[in-house]
């Protein structure tokens, strides 16, 4: 039986999001093509009906993840004011439940270290998400202001990414709650967020 192309996007998306999942969870040099396709009820032999590779895979599957980080920065600022939805996005970022949702928070403090080791297509895809995501934050740090919108957003996005990295590290909970809670602190006052408008 053939399926049309809008059954086979949706079985591509339910893969693509079926390998996120396994990366954030093993990295990606520890997913297997078999799994994956198990995960969603496919057999292995389907693959190549929608990737030419495991490094395929892992190109798109972080280029999804990404635009899922997007989409979560979209949802903190949708509705708000430029300065409060980057402080609801920076009161997310460093929180207690994102620190603990390895499977599903941000994949670039997931795999940062991870990056060098993967495929060109798949760094390419990284830099390209990440850059995104950076020029979103810009967007909103120019709105309100800031003279230096872009070198600001990216050294905000620096700085929580140490912080999530440093608290996710931390073995005491008490600790590592108060590495995101100075860190929310510094970051929202450096950026001129601290003040209620």
């Amino acid at each position: 039986m053939r399926y049309g192309t809008e059954h086979k996007q949706r079985t591509r998306e339910k893969v693509l999001k079926a390998a996120a999942k396994a990366i954030r969870a093993k990295g990606p040099d520890r997913i297997g093509v078999a799994e994956v396709m198990a995960d969603v009820g496919l057999t292995h032999g389907g693959f190549y009906a929608h990737f030419e590779s495991k490094d395929d895979l892992v190109a798109a599957a972080i280029g999804q993840m990404l635009e899922e980080s997007r989409a979560r920065l979209r949802h903190e600022t949708e509705g708000r004011t430029a300065a409060d939805g980057l402080r609801s996005y920076v009161n997310f970022y460093l929180s207690p439940a994102h620190r603990d949702a390895r499977r599903g928070g941000c994949p670039i403090a997931a795999l940062a270290s991870d990056l060098p080791r993967m495929s060109s297509t798949a760094r390419k895809h990284f830099a390209a998400g990440s850059e995104r995501l950076v020029t979103s934050l810009a967007t909103l740090l120019e709105t309100i202001g800031r003279p230096e919108p872009m070198a600001d957003a990216r050294s905000a996005f620096a700085e929580l990414l140490g912080a999530l990295s440093l608290a996710r590290l931390e073995g005491d909970e008490q600790r590592s709650d108060e590495i995101l809670a100075s860190s929310r602190a510094a970051i929202k006052r450096r950026l001129g967020l601290d003040k209620t408008k």
